[in-house]
């Protein structure tokens, strides 16, 4: 595991919590934090003591994107090279995210902008305040919307219609309305915020951690799987299942309780 030096991490149990810790600046992001977003969330993937992580932003900002002074004044310095090398970078930090076999929780504590909306949109569970905002900005600053994989997974979680709109525009979207849309799960008060990520952190740490694992994977597997082809991934994902030793135990727990109703 790496110790990163550009943002807060801790370790509770079986439950990471990634903190933004750059509050004055609404937790922007600089080179450094994208790429050690990038290396961690690719050593979480062997971490075998980690089962969850949660990710949030320390003050009123979840993130609010790159940081104009350390990152976008650089970039209108640089060439082709060094810039798909950026692009390229920041792209990983999503794919790592995707990737990583163990659910990502986005504790969305307010603003929430640029990449930082797609890394919010990139956790497999996002709870926020009722002051928490999201808008994918790129368009405003002269770029494409389609950045990080935002164009990717975006629409399949609002639908084209809503994604076009919210890509092109760049229009911040309120946590009710995005609870409406689907694009958060839940919106819960300020100061419950942490205790609801860490009660869902937990129950999906004592889940079974494989099955989960498995379902995260063929999700992302099947966006682009026709619906035969997703039926063979689902029939080869639980062949796997159950072969380990959750799927055993799950079976002698439910006899175990049909014995004590029946004695026997």
């Amino acid at each position: 595991m790496i110790t990163p030096a550009s943002f807060l991490y801790t370790e509770e149990g079986p439950v990471a919590t990634i903190t933004l810790n750059r509050p004055d600046r609404l937790n922007a992001l600089t080179f450094e934090v994208y790429a050690e977003l990038r290396e961690l969330f690719h050593a979480l993937a062997n971490h075998d003591a980690v089962k969850v992580a949660i990710i949030t932003g320390e003050g009123r900002g979840f993130c609010s994107g790159g940081d104009v002074d350390s990152i976008i004044g650089r970039l209108v310095e640089q060439d082709t090279t060094e810039l798909l090398a950026f692009t390229r970078m920041t792209g990983a930090v999503i794919a790592n995210m995707r990737a990583l076999p163990k659910p990502i929780i986005a504790a969305i504590n307010g603003i929430t902008a640029g990449a930082g909306a797609v890394i919010a949109l990139a956790a497999d569970f996002r709870i926020a305040v009722p002051s928490a905002t999201m808008a994918f900005l790129f368009t405003r600053v002269g770029l494409a919307g389609a950045d990080m994989g935002a164009a990717y997974l975006l629409p399949r979680v609002v639908g084209l219609a809503r994604a076009t709109e919210l890509l092109m525009l760049g229009d911040p979207i309120p946590a009710d309305e995005a609870l409406r849309v689907g694009l958060v799960n839940k919106v819960v008060a300020g100061d419950a915020l942490m205790d609801e990520a860490r009660a869902l952190a937990q129950r999906l740490a004592t889940g079974p951690g494989f099955a989960l694992g498995m379902t995260k994977r063929l999700l992302n597997q099947e966006l682009d799987l026709d619906f035969t082809a997703a039926i063979e991934a689902e029939a080869q994902g639980q062949a796997i299942c159950m072969q380990t030793p959750a799927f055993r135990e799950a079976y002698e727990a439910f006899r175990a309780r049909r014995r004590d109703r029946t004695g026997s």
